[in-house]
């Protein structure tokens, strides 16, 4: 029995909404230190460790008592040195220096570290010139962080220096979010890979390229299932495949409309998946399926992608990236337009919400000005790769003129 609720073209809005809706992060894992780069960090991380552990000299010099210092210059007995991980073991009385290096304890009985420029030195004595402040040069224990302290909050996606931090902290294996598994389909006999010999009628196929990447840097881990050719049996067999291989999403590229061999919809349906979606008020990127499949206790996603390249690309920044990142922990929702000013005039839009591509330029004062290009058909790669920005332009918007304000989301 048809679903004529599918037939109705839904709001961008609306669409991203139930695409996101109760999605949760699909597990965490502990990794070593050296494997969590741009991982998301699953549980808040506590210093194991009071950094520095001791208070610590942050010059080559020399450690004294500030009470001997009341006359410069003023001549010491020189009785050891601390140097990094050797520190001086007795305790400092008055009268008395020890030789001291950048990193290293500060002996007990100390409370000032004379800089060596302002000494001299002398056999086994050290003439002090000129004093510092007590505490200047002396890097109190806890002054980076404390044991116990929460550095590092859950959700971070962690970068070389929250990995130092880690480190530092007394950390060598981190809990992370699990890569969400995102297989990938492209579909259509028309179809092959790049390389391979192109015949007549065929294509190469290169949507499945860029959502990869797409994929990648949302935070999830690619199983690309190739080409399937415009056969309900062989579709069926590699989304149940994905399925069975432990897919948390599955991206299906073309077939996502209504001609009789866009069988994306009936194929899915038939395997059990509910589908809430079918066709959106986007241009480009009209062709839009999802649905959801309960699978051994979780939950499987399907999006159905349009098989033009750039309805392809641009629904996946819209739709896909956002899912990929809560499914990986990211708590953003999706991509956040900003404000910018129009570049030339446009006429009045229809009843589709449209992101067009468009140049970007930066005034002096900071200002964006976005100029969409003139030709925006959705089989235009490159024109997508020379834009910097989408131009989104609300269903029904009125004629604009240039300068007027805008919205657009920036193009990574």
């Amino acid at each position: 029995m048809k679903d004529t609720k599918l037939d109705k073209m839904m709001p961008v809005d609306k669409a991203l909404g139930i695409v996101l809706r109760s999605v949760e992060p699909v597990g965490s894992e502990f990794v070593e230190l050296r494997q969590a780069a741009n991982r998301i960090l699953s549980k808040e991380l506590a210093a194991r460790r009071t950094q520095p552990p001791f208070n610590a000299s942050a010059m080559d010099g020399y450690a004294v008592k500030a009470a001997d210092l009341g006359s410069l210059p003023e001549k010491l007995e020189i009785i050891g040195q601390s140097r990094a991980g050797v520190p001086f073991a007795g305790d400092l009385a008055r009268g008395q220096a020890v030789r001291i290096f950048t990193g290293a304890v500060v002996p007990k009985g100390a409370d000032t570290i004379i800089i060596q420029e302002n000494t001299s030195v002398d056999g086994i004595s050290v003439l002090v010139q000129s004093s510092s402040p007590p505490g200047k040069f002396i890097r109190k224990a806890g002054l980076d962080f404390s044991a116990g302290e929460i550095l590092i909050p859950a959700g971070t996606r962690l970068n070389p220096r929250h990995l130092a931090l880690a480190a530092s902290m007394g950390h060598s294996r981190l809990k992370v979010f699990n890569k969400p598994k995102v297989a990938l389909i492209a579909t259509g006999d028309e179809l092959v890979l790049p390389g391979e010999q192109i015949s007549d009628g065929k294509i190469i196929a290169s949507n499945s390229f860029g959502i990869a990447m797409l994929v990648e840097q949302a935070g999830g881990e690619v199983i690309d299932f190739g080409i399937a050719p415009d056969q309900p049996k062989e579709l069926k067999n590699l989304i149940n495949k994905a399925i069975r291989e432990g897919a948390d999403l599955i991206v299906t590229m073309g077939g996502a409309s209504v001609g009789d061999h866009d069988i994306v919809l009936p194929v899915a349906q038939n395997i059990g998946f509910e589908f809430e979606i079918a066709k959106i008020l986007m241009r480009p990127g009209k062709p839009f399926l999802f649905a959801k499949k309960h699978y051994r206790k979780r939950d499987v996603r399907l999006v159905g992608l349009a098989g033009n390249p750039v309805s392809s690309m641009i629904a996946g920044d819209v739709f896909v990236r956002p899912l990929v990142q809560k499914l990986s922990g990211v708590s953003a929702d999706a991509l956040e337009p900003i404000a910018a000013l129009l570049g030339r005039d446009l006429p009045k839009n229809n009843d589709r919400q449209e992101f067009m591509r468009a140049q970007l330029d930066r005034r002096p004062n900071g200002t964006l000005v976005a100029t969409p290009f003139d030709r925006q058909d959705s089989s235009m790669l490159a024109n997508l790769v020379r834009a910097e920005c989408l131009l989104i332009r609300p269903v029904g918007a009125k004629a604009s003129k240039t300068g007027d304000s805008c919205s657009i989301l920036l193009l990574t």
